[in-house]
C-alpha cells in the first residue's frame, strides 16, 4: 500500500503531457533549402502546437535515413514514423497508384491539381493504406520532370542510346525505355557523383530539384520535355496512425495539407521563375523539347502491358475537367 501512494504521488508531479509525449522521426530525401523540407519543418512546429506537445517531430532531410526505398521500408517496421514519397515507390505496395506518375498523363498543371484533390486519388490512397497500413494523408507536387544532358533533346528520337539515371522504382523505367534511351537506376544522393564521372550521360528531376542538387553544374542542357508531373505523398506509418486519437489523426492531416498546399504554391511559382534563371543566371542552354511529338509516342503506352492500372481507371483520371 505504502508503495502504490508513493508511485501516485510521483505521478502527481510529472506533467501530464511528459508522461505521453512521443518524439516522432520524419524522413525524406530532399535537400533542406527545398520547399518540401521547409514546410516539414513549419508541420513539425504545428505539430507540437496542436497536439499540446504531446508529439513532437524531428524532420532528417537529404537521405539521412535512407535512400528512398529504405525510408519505405523504415516506415513499414516503425523505425521512422512519417515520410515524403514519390508515387512510384508507393506503387510498391500499391500498384494503380503510380498512374499519377505516368509520363504524359496529365495534360497541364491544372489536369494534375485536380487529380490530386480528386476522389479517384482518395479512393487510390485508400486501397494503399488497407494493403500495407501505412496512410497517406497529403499530396504535394513536386514540379513537372524535365531532362538534362550534355546535348539537345528535342524530339523523342534525340534520347536514342542515353544512358538516363532514373530512380529506382519500376515505373520510371518507363520514359527511357519508349524513347529508346538506357534506363540506369540510382540512387538520389549519388547522381551528381554519377553524372560528373560520365556514369550516365543524363537525368531527369523538376527544375528546383535541377537546381537545388546542382545537376546543371555538370550538364550543359535543360530540355523542357515535361514527362511527368510529379506529386510526394506524405505518408504516416502504420504503427503511429493507429494509435493516433480521431482529434489528432484531424490534426495530422490538417497540418500537412497546408503544408502541401504551402510547397505547391512556391514550387509551382518557382519553376517559372527557374526557365529564366538557367538560361540568364547559370549560362545554361534551355531547349524547348517538342512535347507533342513526346506525348504522341507515349498514348499507346499508358494501357499497354507496362501499366499497373486498368483502363476503367484510366479513364477516370482523363475524365477529370
Amino acid at each position: 500500500m505504502k508503495f502504490r501512494l508513493l508511485a501516485l504521488a510521483l505521478l502527481a508531479v510529472v506533467p501530464a503531457s511528459g508522461l505521453a509525449q512521443q518524439k516522432l522521426k520524419f524522413a525524406h530525401v530532399y535537400e533542406t533549402s527545398e520547399p518540401y523540407h521547409t514546410y516539414a519543418v513549419w508541420a513539425s512546429g504545428e505539430i507540437a502546437k496542436r497536439t499540446n506537445n504531446r508529439y513532437t517531430m524531428d524532420v532528417f532531410a537529404a537521405s539521412q535515413l535512407g535512400n528512398e526505398t529504405q525510408i519505405n521500408q523504415s516506415l513499414s517496421l516503425g523505425t521512422v514514423d512519417l515520410i515524403y514519397t514519390g508515387q512510384a515507390f508507393a506503387a510498391r505496395t500499391y500498384p494503380p497508384l503510380s498512374i499519377g506518375g505516368a509520363p504524359y498523363m496529365f495534360r497541364d498543371f491544372d489536369h494534375w491539381k485536380k487529380y490530386s484533390q480528386s476522389a479517384v486519388l482518395g479512393e487510390l490512397a485508400d486501397e494503399y493504406f488497407k494493403k500495407g497500413g501505412n496512410r497517406p494523408i497529403a499530396f504535394t507536387y513536386y514540379g513537372v520532370r524535365h531532362t538534362t544532358a550534355n546535348k539537345p533533346i528535342v524530339k523523342p528520337e534525340d534520347m536514342k542510346g542515353l544512358k538516363l539515371r532514373v530512380p529506382d522504382a519500376p515505373l520510371y523505367v518507363m520514359y527511357p525505355k519508349v524513347v529508346g534511351a538506357n534506363a540506369t537506376p540510382i540512387a538520389f544522393a549519388e547522381v551528381y557523383l554519377a553524372l560528373q564521372n560520365k556514369t550516365v550521360d543524363a537525368q531527369e528531376n523538376p527544375l528546383p530539384t535541377i537546381e537545388a542538387k546542382k545537376f546543371y553544374e555538370v550538364q550543359s542542357h535543360i530540355n523542357l520535355t515535361g514527362h511527368i508531373t510529379e506529386m510526394l505523398l506524405t505518408i504516416v506509418g502504420g504503427q503511429l496512425w493507429n494509435k493516433l486519437s480521431d482529434a489528432d489523426k484531424k490534426a495530422f492531416q490538417d497540418i500537412f495539407r497546408e503544408a502541401a498546399v504551402k510547397a505547391t504554391d512556391e514550387i509551382a511559382v518557382s519553376e517559372q521563375k527557374l526557365v529564366d534563371d538557367f538560361s540568364g543566371k547559370y549560362k545554361k542552354t534551355v531547349v524547348k523539347s517538342d512535347r507533342a511529338a513526346f506525348q504522341q509516342v507515349f498514348l499507346k503506352f499508358h494501357n499497354g502491358p507496362d501499366a499497373t492500372w486498368d483502363k476503367a481507371l484510366y479513364d477516370k483520371v482523363q475524365a477529370i475537367k
